[in-house]
Protein backbone atom coordinates (compact mmCIF):
# COMPACT_ATOMS: atom_id res chain seq x y z
CA UNK A 1 0.00 0.00 0.00
CA UNK A 2 1.37 3.44 -1.10
CA UNK A 3 0.77 6.91 -0.20
CA UNK A 4 0.02 9.37 -2.54
CA UNK A 5 1.27 13.22 -2.65
CA UNK A 6 -1.72 14.30 -1.63
CA UNK A 7 -1.87 12.20 1.35
CA UNK A 8 1.59 12.63 2.47
CA UNK A 9 0.83 16.69 2.40
CA UNK A 10 -2.34 16.09 3.88
CA UNK A 11 -1.31 14.07 7.02
CA UNK A 12 2.08 15.72 7.08
CA UNK A 13 1.48 17.17 11.01
CA UNK A 14 1.47 13.59 11.95
CA UNK A 15 3.66 11.24 9.56
CA UNK A 16 6.65 13.93 10.72
CA UNK A 17 5.87 12.15 14.78
CA UNK A 18 8.38 10.20 14.98
CA UNK A 19 5.97 7.58 17.00
CA UNK A 20 3.92 7.81 12.96
CA UNK A 21 6.12 8.40 10.06
CA UNK A 22 4.76 6.77 7.10
CA UNK A 23 5.04 3.07 8.22
CA UNK A 24 2.19 4.82 10.75
CA UNK A 25 0.03 6.54 8.01
CA UNK A 26 0.10 3.50 6.29
CA UNK A 27 -1.67 1.20 9.05
CA UNK A 28 -4.07 3.70 9.70
CA UNK A 29 -5.08 3.80 6.17
CA UNK A 30 -5.34 -0.11 6.02
CA UNK A 31 -7.60 0.06 9.59
CA UNK A 32 -11.23 -0.52 9.51
CA UNK A 33 -12.85 1.28 12.68
CA UNK A 34 -16.79 0.72 13.92
CA UNK A 35 -18.48 3.25 15.29
CA UNK A 36 -21.98 2.49 17.03
CA UNK A 37 -23.98 5.47 17.92
CA UNK A 38 -23.12 8.93 16.00
CA UNK A 39 -24.53 11.11 19.51
CA UNK A 40 -21.74 12.72 21.52
CA UNK A 41 -19.25 10.54 21.08
CA UNK A 42 -19.34 9.42 18.00
CA UNK A 43 -19.62 12.55 16.26
CA UNK A 44 -15.97 13.83 17.23
CA UNK A 45 -14.80 9.79 17.15
CA UNK A 46 -15.89 9.81 13.61
CA UNK A 47 -14.34 13.07 12.89
CA UNK A 48 -11.15 13.25 14.00
CA UNK A 49 -10.64 9.28 12.95
CA UNK A 50 -11.42 10.55 9.55
CA UNK A 51 -9.07 13.40 9.48
CA UNK A 52 -6.47 10.95 10.70
CA UNK A 53 -6.84 8.80 7.90
CA UNK A 54 -8.61 5.70 8.77
CA UNK A 55 -8.82 3.82 5.46
CA UNK A 56 -12.50 2.51 6.34
CA UNK A 57 -15.18 3.34 9.11
CA UNK A 58 -18.25 2.54 9.87
CA UNK A 59 -21.20 4.09 11.01
CA UNK A 60 -24.16 2.95 12.54
CA UNK A 61 -27.94 4.59 13.86
CA UNK A 62 -30.99 4.08 13.59
CA UNK A 63 -31.77 8.19 15.24
CA UNK A 64 -32.54 11.37 13.20
CA UNK A 65 -31.21 14.29 14.48
CA UNK A 66 -33.35 16.27 16.79
CA UNK A 67 -32.57 20.10 18.00
CA UNK A 68 -31.65 18.86 21.77
CA UNK A 69 -28.40 17.00 19.93
CA UNK A 70 -26.65 19.69 18.43
CA UNK A 71 -25.14 21.37 21.87
CA UNK A 72 -22.80 18.36 21.95
CA UNK A 73 -23.10 16.53 18.92
CA UNK A 74 -20.56 18.03 16.46
CA UNK A 75 -21.00 16.82 13.41
CA UNK A 76 -24.85 18.25 13.18
CA UNK A 77 -26.76 21.97 12.67
CA UNK A 78 -30.05 23.01 12.72
CA UNK A 79 -30.18 22.41 9.34
CA UNK A 80 -30.08 18.68 9.86
CA UNK A 81 -32.51 18.31 12.25
CA UNK A 82 -35.14 15.39 10.99
CA UNK A 83 -32.46 13.79 8.34
CA UNK A 84 -31.01 10.51 9.15
CA UNK A 85 -27.87 10.64 11.64
CA UNK A 86 -25.70 8.50 9.37
CA UNK A 87 -26.28 10.29 5.84
CA UNK A 88 -25.26 13.51 7.50
CA UNK A 89 -22.14 12.09 9.11
CA UNK A 90 -21.41 10.20 5.82
CA UNK A 91 -21.61 13.16 3.76
CA UNK A 92 -19.44 15.25 6.47
CA UNK A 93 -17.01 12.81 6.41
CA UNK A 94 -16.65 12.69 2.53
CA UNK A 95 -16.32 16.67 2.79
CA UNK A 96 -13.57 16.37 5.34
CA UNK A 97 -11.33 13.27 3.55
CA UNK A 98 -12.71 11.50 0.31
CA UNK A 99 -10.06 9.54 0.96
CA UNK A 100 -11.94 7.38 3.50
CA UNK A 101 -14.31 4.41 2.79
CA UNK A 102 -17.51 4.59 4.37
CA UNK A 103 -20.21 1.77 5.26
CA UNK A 104 -23.00 2.98 7.06
CA UNK A 105 -26.02 1.15 8.80
CA UNK A 106 -29.21 2.84 9.12
CA UNK A 107 -30.22 0.51 11.79
CA UNK A 108 -30.13 -0.46 15.86
CA UNK A 109 -27.90 -2.63 16.71
CA UNK A 110 -29.38 -6.08 18.11
CA UNK A 111 -28.80 -9.44 18.29
CA UNK A 112 -29.66 -10.78 15.33
CA UNK A 113 -27.80 -8.26 12.59
CA UNK A 114 -24.20 -7.48 15.73
CA UNK A 115 -22.03 -10.45 14.75
CA UNK A 116 -22.06 -9.80 10.26
CA UNK A 117 -21.87 -5.87 11.18
CA UNK A 118 -19.01 -6.14 13.38
CA UNK A 119 -16.66 -9.23 12.37
CA UNK A 120 -15.76 -7.34 9.10
CA UNK A 121 -13.90 -3.98 11.23
CA UNK A 122 -10.87 -4.24 13.67
CA UNK A 123 -12.02 -1.97 16.67
CA UNK A 124 -15.38 -1.06 17.59
CA UNK A 125 -16.01 2.03 19.03
CA UNK A 126 -19.02 2.30 21.58
CA UNK A 127 -21.07 5.37 21.43
CA UNK A 128 -24.81 4.50 22.63
CA UNK A 129 -26.17 5.71 25.46
CA UNK A 130 -27.43 2.61 27.02
CA UNK A 131 -26.65 -0.58 28.67
CA UNK A 132 -28.14 -3.22 26.92
CA UNK A 133 -26.37 -1.71 23.92
CA UNK A 134 -22.88 -1.31 25.61
CA UNK A 135 -23.53 -4.79 26.96
CA UNK A 136 -24.42 -6.84 23.46
CA UNK A 137 -21.08 -5.13 22.07
CA UNK A 138 -19.19 -6.23 25.21
CA UNK A 139 -19.83 -9.63 24.13
CA UNK A 140 -19.64 -10.07 20.21
CA UNK A 141 -16.29 -7.86 20.52
CA UNK A 142 -14.95 -10.41 23.30
CA UNK A 143 -16.47 -13.46 20.86
CA UNK A 144 -14.93 -11.80 18.00
CA UNK A 145 -11.91 -11.00 19.49
CA UNK A 146 -11.78 -7.76 18.71
CA UNK A 147 -10.74 -4.27 20.61
CA UNK A 148 -13.30 -2.28 21.97
CA UNK A 149 -13.14 0.98 23.25
CA UNK A 150 -16.33 1.75 25.28
CA UNK A 151 -17.82 5.52 26.39
CA UNK A 152 -20.08 6.88 28.97
CA UNK A 153 -21.18 10.13 29.96
CA UNK A 154 -23.58 11.90 32.60
CA UNK A 155 -23.36 15.67 34.09
CA UNK A 156 -19.50 16.67 34.06
CA UNK A 157 -18.36 13.11 34.30
CA UNK A 158 -16.66 10.88 31.56
CA UNK A 159 -15.96 7.37 31.15
CA UNK A 160 -13.42 5.59 28.80
CA UNK A 161 -13.04 1.57 29.33
CA UNK A 162 -10.52 -0.42 26.42
CA UNK A 163 -10.03 -3.92 25.60
CA UNK A 164 -8.17 -5.57 23.22
CA UNK A 165 -9.57 -9.32 23.50
CA UNK A 166 -7.39 -10.20 20.51
CA UNK A 167 -5.00 -10.65 23.49
CA UNK A 168 -5.70 -12.31 26.71
CA UNK A 169 -7.64 -9.61 28.34
CA UNK A 170 -9.60 -11.57 30.96
CA UNK A 171 -11.81 -8.09 32.57
CA UNK A 172 -14.65 -6.73 30.20
CA UNK A 173 -17.02 -4.20 30.62
CA UNK A 174 -18.75 -6.61 33.07
CA UNK A 175 -15.65 -6.14 35.57
CA UNK A 176 -16.89 -2.52 35.83
CA UNK A 177 -20.58 -2.79 36.19
CA UNK A 178 -21.10 -5.96 37.96
CA UNK A 179 -24.23 -6.60 36.08
CA UNK A 180 -26.48 -4.74 33.10
CA UNK A 181 -27.60 -1.69 35.18
CA UNK A 182 -31.35 -0.48 34.71
CA UNK A 183 -30.98 1.84 31.21
CA UNK A 184 -33.48 4.21 33.22
CA UNK A 185 -31.23 4.70 36.31
CA UNK A 186 -29.94 7.73 35.04
CA UNK A 187 -29.34 9.41 31.54
CA UNK A 188 -28.06 12.58 29.78
CA UNK A 189 -32.30 13.31 29.00
CA UNK A 190 -32.91 13.38 32.80
CA UNK A 191 -29.96 14.05 34.34
CA UNK A 192 -27.89 16.28 31.77
CA UNK A 193 -24.46 16.16 30.76
CA UNK A 194 -21.97 19.27 29.59
CA UNK A 195 -21.19 19.11 25.92
CA UNK A 196 -17.34 19.44 26.68
CA UNK A 197 -17.11 16.20 28.44
CA UNK A 198 -19.04 14.60 25.20
CA UNK A 199 -16.07 16.18 22.87
CA UNK A 200 -13.41 14.89 25.03
CA UNK A 201 -14.56 11.66 25.63
CA UNK A 202 -15.30 10.87 21.98
CA UNK A 203 -11.84 12.26 20.91
CA UNK A 204 -9.90 10.09 23.62
CA UNK A 205 -11.57 7.28 21.93
CA UNK A 206 -10.43 8.23 19.05
CA UNK A 207 -6.97 8.73 19.53
CA UNK A 208 -7.14 5.04 21.56
CA UNK A 209 -8.17 4.18 18.36
CA UNK A 210 -5.12 5.31 16.29
CA UNK A 211 -2.60 4.20 19.14
CA UNK A 212 -4.01 0.46 18.74
CA UNK A 213 -4.00 0.68 14.95
CA UNK A 214 -0.34 2.17 14.92
CA UNK A 215 0.58 -0.19 18.53
CA UNK A 216 2.37 3.25 20.17
CA UNK A 217 1.89 4.34 23.76
CA UNK A 218 -0.13 2.98 26.84
CA UNK A 219 -3.69 2.01 25.43
CA UNK A 220 -6.65 1.11 27.81
CA UNK A 221 -6.39 -2.17 28.09
CA UNK A 222 -8.54 -3.80 30.86
CA UNK A 223 -8.86 -0.17 32.15
CA UNK A 224 -10.85 2.85 32.80
CA UNK A 225 -10.35 6.30 32.02
CA UNK A 226 -12.27 8.69 35.06
CA UNK A 227 -12.91 11.59 33.90
CA UNK A 228 -14.59 14.62 35.78
CA UNK A 229 -14.28 18.39 34.43
CA UNK A 230 -16.23 20.37 36.74
CA UNK A 231 -13.06 19.33 39.50
CA UNK A 232 -11.02 18.80 37.30
CA UNK A 233 -9.78 15.38 38.28
CA UNK A 234 -8.40 12.56 36.01
CA UNK A 235 -7.42 8.84 37.13
CA UNK A 236 -7.10 5.41 35.70
CA UNK A 237 -8.04 2.24 37.27
CA UNK A 238 -7.22 -1.41 36.72
CA UNK A 239 -10.31 -3.76 35.74
CA UNK A 240 -10.29 -7.10 37.98
CA UNK A 241 -12.14 -10.41 36.01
Amino acid sequence: MRLTNNEIERYSRQIILKDIGVSGQKKLKKSRVLIVGLGGLGCPAAEYLSRAGVGTIGLIDHDKVNLSNIHRQSMFTASDINKYKVDVVKQRIKKVNSYVKIKSFKKKIDDFNIKKIIQSFDIIIDGTDNFTSKFLINKFSKILKKVFISGAIGKFDGHIFGFNFSKKTKPCLESFYQGIPDDNIASCEEDGVIGTVAGLVGNIQANEAIKHIINIGKCLNGKVLIINLLNLEFRICNLIK
